[in-house]
């Protein structure tokens, strides 16, 4: 069945300080929920929360973050250990309703997760949802620009849908783990994963960096890269568009590479956004300009591993797949990526030491902490 044929009572819209305060005490109630957000992030600079849905066993509710003030009051509920919350792929929400809300978010059951330990090969919700309804979901609002309004009954229906069935396909999960004995495993990674956004940042790149095949420019190239960006970024902040809207990635190297100093030069380049790039020529040529008059610059050097890290890492990441492929799961069920890499890097050399980077998962620290000690030391 198609989602667009659902026959689902409509979702009640929260857009008034009235409504939301009458149906959090409702919400307050509940012992689950499930919950999912849509932002707007192919459509402004920064992102933000445009929709949060929230569904209990007998109702779906939509709140409007964009006409409510104040969301307060749902970090008690969001917070609270007695009520669970359901997410599907919980990181990226977690995360932002973190940044727009300072909501945290305790006792996470997260959809996804479950699958992975499951061992599916299939995680998306819209896989769940064929094999547990046989539902196919409409996927033609998953682009669209949240942040307008009022909201089509469409968008607002397909935003229904991500929570209306979670809880069902929660209970669903969640049996299955029980009877395969990976119920205690799941509720470690959920706690875990609820955490996400006290989880240290990987430190970014310089924006030029970030692009495929700049460090393939040479430097007086890549200082006139450098400031491409810094001209992007100022255009995108200043009318609220997400950087690719303004000009891409591929045309910034496209300029880079040729360095045009005219408009006469600007039109002999083979860009695929020609109008934009015409549509700020003046600012473009000065941004060239200044890259050329700039010091030349090369891209920031990582420090190479030595060869005992990467001995061990291999050592580790080898004894994981083997270890994944008798379970019958993804390697990082086994060992976190992000843990992989600590233990490699770190070297401990006792279980009190081994411990200590991996005291979130003290299931995983308990199955095989000698195991992993016997591998980097052998490593």
């Amino acid at each position: 069945m198609n989602s667009s044929n659902l026959n689902l009572p409509p979702a009640d819209l929260v857009d008034t300080r009235s409504r939301f305060l009458e149906n959090i005490a409702e919400l307050s109630q509940e012992k689950i929920l499930a919950v999912d957000t849509e932002a707007n992030s192919l459509y402004a600079y920064q992102e933000q929360v445009c929709l949060i849905q929230i569904s209990s066993p007998s109702r779906d509710f939509i709140l409007d973050p964009l006409a409510l003030n104040d969301l307060s009051p749902l970090k008690e509920i969001f917070h609270s250990p007695s009520i669970e919350k359901v997410f599907h792929a919980s990181e990226y929400d977690i995360n932002i309703l973190w940044e727009d809300f300072q909501i945290e978010i305790n006792n996470l059951f997260d959809t996804m997760i479950a699958a992975r330990l499951l061992g599916r090969k299939k995680l998306g919700l819209d896989s769940l949802l064929t094999e547990r309804f046989n539902l196919s979901v409409d996927k033609r609002f998953q682009r669209a620009d949240w942040s307008k309004r009022p909201l089509p009954d469409k968008m607002l229906r397909y935003a229904q849908i991500d929570t209306h069935f979670l809880i069902e396909i929660r209970n669903w999960l969640k049996d299955q783990l029980v009877k395969q004995g990976r119920w205690e495993i799941a509720q470690e990674d959920f706690q875990r994963a609820s955490r996400a956004h006290l989880r240290p940042r990987k430190e970014k790149l310089p924006p030029c960096w970030r692009m495929k095949e700049a460090k393939k420019l040479p430097p007086q190239k890549a200082a006139v890269l450098k400031e491409l960006s810094k001209y992007r970024d100022q255009i995108a902040r200043d009318k609220d568009l997400p950087l690719f809207k303004v000009l891409g990635n591929k045309t910034l190297l496209a300029l880079a590479q040729a360095c045009p100093t005219s408009h006469q030069e600007i039109k002999k380049i083979n860009l695929s956004q020609k109008k934009q790039v015409l549509s700020l020529e003046e600012g473009v040529l000065m941004a060239v300009r200044r890259g050329l008059s700039a010091e030349p610059i090369s891209p920031p050097r990582q420090p190479r591993p030595d060869d005992d890290y990467l001995s061990r890492e291999r050592a580790l990441k080898d004894w994981r797949r083997e270890k994944a492929q008798d379970v019958g799961v993804n390697s990082a069920v086994i060992l976190p990526r992000y843990l992989l890499t600590a233990v490699a890097r770190e070297n401990p050399q006792s279980l009190a030491e081994l411990g200590e980077l991996l005291q979130e998962v003290p299931l995983r620290y308990e199955h095989y902490g000698r195991e992993i000690l016997q591998i980097i030391d052998r490593a």
